[in-house]
């Protein structure tokens, strides 16, 4: 378990990991349903298209399945983990990025977690306030996928997200997506590189999407403890694929729809809610060893169906290194989106 660390006092190394506590394991009913038809609304196919569907494979129901026995583990750092159970955390398995422009905006195959790793870089003379973000596949290739950066001189945090590493501009054929905050600095919304409605085409077909809103809500300690996180993502069709959500203006995004709780062909998503640990003195929610450093920035996000399918789940692992895991139906464009509104600066408190 990953402490989510109430900040401050950053939690202390003891708190790093810690197996002892299966209380968190939800206890299970029977059959489980396909986590697919949690995501499902309809909505008219897309007219782009088709790609064959390969049939998915089954998946892992869980991982939670090693938890049955309590385990002490006295090596912090999660190193010692491998020998116990096999299956406790496999690398990102065998995921074929043929077409990278393609691949970060397909949903993660059923039944397959594609696992990252998010690095932060804040060399430079305002990298600090402006640092690079990478996402690279957490495999042995390290094949890169996204990065990301702020825009300068931008009134609200806006994110330009590139599947070229050296090219962060937005005129630019690699910009591939973009998160915009509100003023407040704490709702945000992810889009695609099509076009502003204001150059939209007779039939709206170039217009961006929108792939994504997040909404962050403070608690009675401010942001200062667990924070609660709602995200909402376009539903997916028959096909499994994404129903292209094409706002025409700011009042038909996902976050109005939400808000207004016009929920046709959109799903919304939670943060898992960390568990209180009295042992440690601080929460923790249970990264199956991808997560080794408290931070208020670890989250997993959920269906309220059903809190044991991690749709993402996001956490510290160094300094300036994260982990961040998805599966179906988020895309590599999503979840990095998701993971950058997490840093963003109204938000941190680290």
């Amino acid at each position: 378990h990953a402490a989510v660390s109430p900040c401050p006092p950053a939690a202390s190394g003891s708190d790093e990991e810690d197996d002892s506590d299966s209380s968190t394991k939800p206890i299970r009913s029977g059959k489980k349903k396909n986590p697919a038809s949690l995501f499902q609304t309809g909505g008219d196919p897309p007219k782009e298209k088709k790609t064959r569907k390969k049939a998915p494979p089954k998946a892992a129901e869980s991982e939670e399945e090693t938890l049955e026995t309590p385990q002490k583990n006295s090596n912090k750092k999660g190193k010692g983990k491998k020998s116990k159970k096999k299956e406790e955390r496999p690398p990102s398995p065998v995921i074929e990025v043929d077409n990278l422009e393609e691949f970060v905006l397909r949903p993660a195959p059923q039944g397959v977690t594609v696992k990252c790793r998010v690095t932060r870089d804040k060399r430079g003379m305002d990298r600090g306030l402006y640092p690079t973000y990478y996402l690279h596949l957490d495999n042995d290739k390290k094949v890169f996928l996204l990065a990301g950066r702020k825009r300068k001189k931008s009134k609200t945090s806006n994110y330009l997200i590139s599947i070229d590493p050296t090219d962060l501009s937005r005129g630019g054929e690699n910009f591939i997506g973009k998160l915009r905050s509100n003023l407040m600095g704490t709702k945000f919304t992810v889009f695609d590189n099509g076009a502003n409605p204001d150059r939209a085409n007779a039939d709206w077909s170039n217009v961006r999407q929108e792939l994504s809103a997040v909404v962050y809500e403070t608690n009675v300690l401010g942001f200062k403890g667990p924070r609660k996180m709602t995200v909402i993502i376009p539903g997916m069709n028959s096909d499994n694929e994404r129903v292209p959500i094409r706002p025409r203006n700011d009042n038909d995004g996902l976050l109005m729809r939400w808000q207004n709780k016009n929920m046709d062909n959109v799903i919304e998503l939670h943060n898992k809610a960390p568990v209180w640990n009295d042992e440690t003195q601080s929460y923790v929610l249970n990264f199956h060893g991808r997560v080794t450093h408290a931070s208020v920035k670890n989250f997993q996000i959920v269906h309220g169906s059903d809190p044991d399918y991690i749709v993402m789940q996001f956490g510290r692992v160094a300094d300036d290194a994260f982990t961040m895991d998805y599966n179906y139906p988020l895309c590599a464009v999503q979840a990095f989106a998701i993971a950058l509104s997490s840093f963003d600066g109204k938000l941190a408190c680290e």
